[in-house]
């Protein structure tokens, strides 16, 4: 890892050179990158609820709107592989800093736009942004921190991330009572410029040294043609059918581009994604309980907004404000739940915090009632919320301990677009499954019918993704043999040099 300039200092940092949890530093590190994954998915919320006035600001119709929400979702999914595979290969903490201008300069775009069709336009380049920094936030902890420290660090950046996305409702409603819609995006510019700050002088530099700057021109291609048709198949198809010839174009895309792309990146001797790390166990299940859980989650908070406001008649903004509970749950306990994950292994609380997560999604059920907040819809979050704390960071840093820290970039693209995708996946075939189709649907018993099935679903989906991590998931004592035999066979299969001692972690222990 490399420490020039500023980041010379001793401070916070252990003999190797890793920054310790609780010093100075390391809380600058991990405010520069919450702030900095935090403007993406502030963005995403405070943009939702500006939507009407800027329909009515354009004169624009539904289809309009849904592409300023779905050009945004579109690139920032297809450029995630290739964001985190240049944070490995020319620095994270370099690509992550590019990010950060890229998307402040694309929301001067979004806040100056005379038109939607421009507005649109920044928004796909605002997703290419978040791409950069997205999966080279979380790349920039796992590589800065020290083994034992890495889950605490990645508890507490869920946790404090999760205040952003909290946040959304209530500042777009304030900045589009007080100013503008347009003020939605400028207000990502002081932002932006804070993280620079922290960044430049307090965030270390770190990258994949095997790589020596090589860029997989080929295999970058054809993930983003991969992803980008798989992303726009699984928008549009709720909208527009499976059968639409857009959709199967697309889905054809990346079915064909998918399988070209394995092959290519087998063959290279720098691919962007190293298939190696799926042949580590921890890794692999790490993603599969990603897909399960994020899959649920997120066809259910897909519909609660639609439930809560045609069902039960609560506004836009107190259907916003009805998870906030989940935020204030996520920011007392994810830190400790990556603390006690560190110390205990991971395997049982990702074990147990689909399951609470999936009763929590059950207990929804009950919230098709015109009653008491506290009564009928309370009890749900705080189940929810509680086994989101128990899962999130410990599932986190799985994912990224499990290969070698090298490719901490990668990892953390590869866990992000599986938690996009199965998101996508769910609002696209959740609704569809439990009857919540047509017009008709909408009324308030048929809603309230296909809600109630939609939830059993979502959470016996989510408990399913605790029987998969108990399969797949093993505590530090249990993979001690992947230590000896696993990480040597993934480094044999991407024909890399022996790694230094100190350069990989399994879970943190």
């Amino acid at each position: 890892m490399e420490h020039p300039g500023p980041d010379s200092e001793s401070e916070g940092k252990e003999a190797d050179g890793r920054i310790s949890f609780g010093t100075a530093r390391a809380r600058w590190v991990i405010a520069a990158t919450v702030l900095g994954s935090g403007i993406a998915s502030l963005d995403a919320t405070v943009v939702g609820i500006a939507l009407p006035t800027i329909g009515r600001a354009f004169h624009s119709g539904v289809g309009t709107l849904q592409w300023v929400v779905s050009g945004y979702s579109l690139t920032l999914a297809a450029f995630l592989l290739l964001g985190g595979s240049l944070g490995d290969r020319l620095g994270r903490k370099h690509i992550f800093s590019v990010g950060v201008v890229w998307f402040a300069v694309a929301s001067i775009g979004c806040g100056i736009a005379p038109n939607a069709g421009v507005l649109i336009v920044a928004r796909v380049l605002q997703g290419v942004g978040g791409a950069l920094l997205a999966p080279a936030s979380l790349a920039i902890l796992q590589a800065s921190f020290s083994p034992k420290d890495r889950a605490r660090a990645i508890g507490a950046w869920s946790g404090l991330g999760g205040v952003a996305t909290a946040a959304g409702p209530l500042l777009g409603g304030y900045l589009i009572l007080a100013g503008s819609w347009r003020w939605v995006f400028f207000i990502n510019l002081p932002v932006a410029a804070v993280v620079l700050v922290i960044t430049a002088r307090h965030v270390p530099e770190s990258r994949d040294p095997s790589t020596a700057g090589h860029v997989d021109v080929p295999g970058a291609g054809l993930a983003v043609l991969f992803l980008a048709g798989l992303t726009y198949g699984l928008i549009e198809a709720p909208s527009h059918g499976w059968t639409s010839p857009a959709v199967l174009a697309s889905l054809l895309l990346a079915g064909v581009t998918g399988p070209i792309f394995l092959l290519v990146e087998r063959a290279s001797a720098h691919p962007m994604l190293p298939l190696g790390m799926f042949r580590t166990r921890q890794f692999s299940g790490a993603n599969g309980v990603t897909f399960i859980v994020y899959g649920a989650l997120g066809g259910a908070l897909f519909l609660l907004p639609v439930e809560l406001q045609l069902v039960v008649g609560y506004s836009p903004l107190q259907s916003g404000l009805a998870l906030l509970p989940v935020t204030a749950i996520m920011l007392v306990f994810s830190a400790r739940s990556g603390r006690l994950a560190a110390r205990i292994g991971p395997r049982l609380q990702m074990t147990a915090g689909p399951v609470v997560v999936g009763a929590g999604l059950l207990l929804l059920t009950r919230a098709t009632h015109d009653g008491s907040y506290a009564v009928w819809v309370l009890p749900a979050v705080l189940v929810f919320g509680a086994g989101l704390a128990i899962t999130v960071a410990p599932l986190t840093s799985t994912a990224m301990g499990a290969v070698p820290a090298e490719h901490a970039g990668v990892a953390s693209a590869v866990n992000n677009v599986v938690a996009r995708a199965a998101g996508l996946l769910a609002v696209a075939t959740l609704p569809l499954v439990a009857g919540i189709t047509g017009a008709a649907a909408l009324k308030p018993d048929r809603l309230a019918a296909g809600f109630r099935e939609a939830m059993i679903i979502a959470g016996l989906t989510c408990a399913a993704g605790g029987i998969v991590a108990a399969a797949t998931i093993r505590n530090p004592a249990d993979v001690s043999r992947l230590h000896r035999h696993g990480i040597k066979s993934f480094h044999c299969a991407l024909d890399a040099p022996p790694l230094r001692p100190g350069a990989t972690s399994s879970t943190p222990s």
